[in-house]
């Protein structure tokens, strides 16, 4: 029994020894959990990485924004290609092709001036402005420079070295050195003739260079043989007849509104000859636009703005032919009439805007609207090389040609309706000298009564 008992005892004591040394590595355990928090220290290093990470994705983001922003809107407000088939060429074959190459949408709407700078207070006076792109006559420009609402243009004229302006309108277009507005098409006037007329040409005479005193040999040809008169003037009170005088009379040297000088007599007499020998068409006095009766063949001479002259021509290329103004001892000359692009203050897309007027004016987009249009002239002189290149000896072309080169070459005046009270009163005083003094009366021109005409229009000055 005592050696059973001591057996026992040595088998605990073993056994406890081993517990003893079991249990003696656990401190060590501990120590080494510790390093593993060490290691988690690593891991932080890690994140750190991931924070640079972060970085390169907000770069990402802010690309995506830049792309949005250039896929925006350019309003556009426009007295100009006011007919359907102008504003479906503008639209189809100048604003798409645009849209496409810059990603922008162009918001374009037909206004008649007075809407449109009226528009254009309520946006300024309000401060939101949503139209970038006001297109005015040459006429109206004026306007917009007395209510300051549009911004200078010189800046990012004078870095296109591919093109230059006409100077016609310059007296419009600038204001203290500065440009405001982009001349982008012009209106001039050229001869139409009803080929029928063509037998009766004085000898030696070509359309292309004809005289004023032609002219009028031409037209007392066609009365004597006709026995009846052939030439359209725009007889209704407050139309065109002022402009039409102007053209003979800036070709001797007058000026404009000029209608008792030397040179403005020299005009007169022009059309005296023509009235003495019952040259004019026997119902001036209803008609408005000779367009309309150039095109019934009721008569065969007319002097058209370009715009008119042109859309008569091209409707039966066989029956008419188109031709420049005549001249005279000075030169060919012509009241012109303009439209210009300006970009309002405060505009929405300013940049965009400047983009698309780059655009408008290359001379390969004015050549195309010049011939497309049928009528709108070019104030680009360089546009005319495109017109050469694709004409492929088209009459018309050559006609655009030569009413771009007018514009630079030539001796222009604008209307002046700045220099006087009424303009309207202005062009009532030349229809009623025609009519007395050329139409009703005794086909004789009277130096008196010019004089007195003068001082009327005198006293309308501003």
């Amino acid at each position: 029994m005592n050696h059973r008992f001591l057996v026992v005892g040595w088998e605990l004591l073993i056994v406890g020894l081993v517990i003893s040394a079991c249990a003696t590595p656990t401190p060590r355990t501990v120590k080494e959990t510790i390093e593993v928090f060490k290691e988690i220290e690593v891991v932080t290093t890690v994140e750190i990485e991931k924070t640079v990470e972060v970085e390169k994705i907000v770069e990402v983001e802010k690309e995506v924004i830049k792309e949005v922003e250039l896929n925006k809107q350019i309003g556009l407000s426009s007295c100009m290609f006011t007919s359907p088939r102008e504003q479906a060429f503008f639209i189809n074959e100048i604003i798409k092709p645009f849209e496409t190459a810059y990603t922008v949408t162009v918001n374009f709407q037909i206004l008649d001036e007075a809407s449109m700078l009226e528009q254009a207070r309520v946006q300024q006076e309000t401060g939101h402005v949503t139209t970038d792109i006001v297109c005015t006559r040459d006429d109206a420009m004026r306007d917009w420079l007395d209510a300051g609402y549009i911004i200078a243009l010189t800046p990012y004229v004078e870095a296109w070295d591919d093109r230059h302006f006409v100077t016609v309108f310059e007296a419009n277009t600038h204001r203290d050195g500065e440009q405001y507005f982009l001349p982008i098409g012009a209106d001039v006037y050229l001869l139409l003739v009803n080929n029928e007329a063509l037998s009766y040409l004085p000898e030696e005479a070509e359309i292309a260079n004809l005289t004023w005193e032609q002219y009028a040999e031409w037209a007392i040809n066609i009365a004597g043989q006709e026995d009846e008169g052939k030439v359209c003037v725009p007889g209704v009170p407050l139309h065109t007849w002022t402009e039409v005088f102007a053209s003979s009379a800036l070709a001797y040297g007058a000026g404009f509104p000029d209608i008792n000088s030397e040179a403005a007599v020299q005009a007169w007499g022009i059309w005296e000859q023509i009235g003495v020998e019952d040259g004019f068409v026997s119902t001036v006095p209803d008609i408005a636009d000779c367009a309309d009766p150039m095109m019934s063949e009721e008569v065969w001479l007319a002097l058209l703005p370009s715009t008119d002259a042109i859309q008569v021509y091209t409707s039966d290329e066989e029956k008419f032919t188109l031709g420049p103004v005549p001249q005279g001892r000075e030169g060919r000359a012509t009241v012109a009439r303009g439209w210009g692009y300006a970009i309002m203050k405060n505009a929405p897309t300013a940049d965009l805007a400047v983009t698309f007027l780059e655009y408008m004016t290359r001379p390969e987009i004015q050549a195309k609207i010049a011939r497309e249009t049928k009528g709108i002239i070019s104030p680009v002189p360089e546009a005319a090389d495109y017109m050469w290149e694709e004409a492929e000896g088209s009459a018309l072309d050559e006609v655009l040609v030569g009413a771009t080169d007018l514009l630079e070459n030539g001796i222009i005046s604008t209307v002046p309706l700045h220099l006087y009270q009424d303009w309207n009163a202005v062009q009532q005083i030349f229809d009623d000298v025609f009519f007395d003094m050329i139409f009703d009366g005794y086909s004789q021109v009277d130096q008196n009564r010019l004089d007195e005409a003068e001082e009327e229009i005198e006293a309308l000055l501003q």
